[in-house]
């Protein structure tokens, strides 16, 4: 029986700087605040995940170094197992993070650092991990190649995928027919599709391009007017969830898909895994940082059961 989520992705220390504003090329200011912590867009989906309450695996590598031991210290603590290789001759990526004080609005520049060497070879390594998983996740911070070939080998065994196309990167139109769910926000699938995703009807057309090329289910999300659930036969739009002022937003996408995922391989519709992971979102945007900003399944239902709407 396959069970969990298992998750191919890519560990950074994320650096967080605040300010009003974002410096010119050559100008100096002065933040207003600053933070260290865990980030990188599949080591947050795996701690949103378990902390939503699923049995998750992260597939990966880091540096044998202080922001390694930080990544192991957070999945000890998350309830995450890590599959991850530990390498002497790389450090583990780093992330600089500028957000807005006033907004929660952010801008990142990553370095994957010793995950940036995951290829084909490491994902075989891992095989055992993902075809024993109820849903499988991976994103575009480690090498396409590696993602495409974890994604195969997920679809040949029967395992439910979701691919995260971000960083907003060109990857092979052979993943397309590869994923049951793939999962952009609006500048990712107007990068993608080649319009704005201005309104509903723009982002249900997107939907449509992506089932075009092959995906089962298009999951765009759509910061705060929520997320559309877009199939063949079916398109929702789903609101999104709020449960108090936004501070800051650069954990949320991340959220929404380990919340989802979690929910789905516990065996939710993919509406209610959709809404799961809209709360998980929700939630983690009123709070500072990425992974230490990853609610508990006991904080997401009570959420939902309050009927938070934007």
């Amino acid at each position: 029986m396959k069970v969990g989520v298992s998750i191919l992705g890519i560990f950074v220390a994320d650096t967080a700087y605040l300010a009003k504003r974002m410096p010119n090329v050559g100008e100096t200011i002065t933040g207003t605040g600053f933070a260290v912590g865990p980030g990188g867009k599949g080591s947050n989906q795996a701690v949103a995940a378990a902390r939503a309450g699923g049995t998750v695996s992260f597939i990966s590598k880091i540096g044998r170094d202080t922001f390694g031991d930080m990544a192991l210290k957070t999945y000890a603590e998350a309830g995450v197992t890590p599959k991850v290789v530990q390498m002497d001759d790389m450090p583990t990526g780093a992330a600089f993070i500028y957000v807005n004080d006033g907004n929660g609005d952010n801008a990142i520049i990553v370095y994957p650092g010793a995950a940036g060497t995951i290829g084909v070879g490491d994902v075989e390594a891992a095989r055992e991990t993902i075809e024993q998983s109820a849903v499988f996740v991976t994103q575009l911070e480690q090498p396409a190649e590696a993602a495409q070939r974890a994604l195969e080998i997920a679809h040949a065994a029967g395992v439910t995928t979701v691919f995260n196309p971000a960083p907003a990167e060109p990857f092979p139109e052979t993943i397309y027919p590869l994923c049951d769910y793939i999962v952009p926000n609006e500048t990712e699938a107007a990068a993608i599709v080649g319009f704005p995703l201005d309104t509903l009807d723009d982002a249900r057309r997107a939907g449509d391009a992506f089932l075009a090329k092959g995906v089962k289910a298009a999951l765009i999300t759509l910061g705060g007017r929520g997320v559309l659930y877009h199939t063949a036969g079916q398109s929702v739009h789903v609101p999104a969830v709020s449960s108090g002022a936004v501070i800051d937003t650069t954990g949320a996408g991340d959220a929404f898909v380990g919340g989802f995922s979690a929910a789905l391989s516990r065996g939710a519709s993919p509406v209610e895994a959709v809404r799961f992971g809209c709360a998980t979102a929700g939630i983690a945007v009123t709070r500072r940082g990425t992974a230490p900003a990853m609610p508990k399944i006991e904080e997401i239902e009570a959420l939902l059961q309050k009927g938070g709407a934007a």
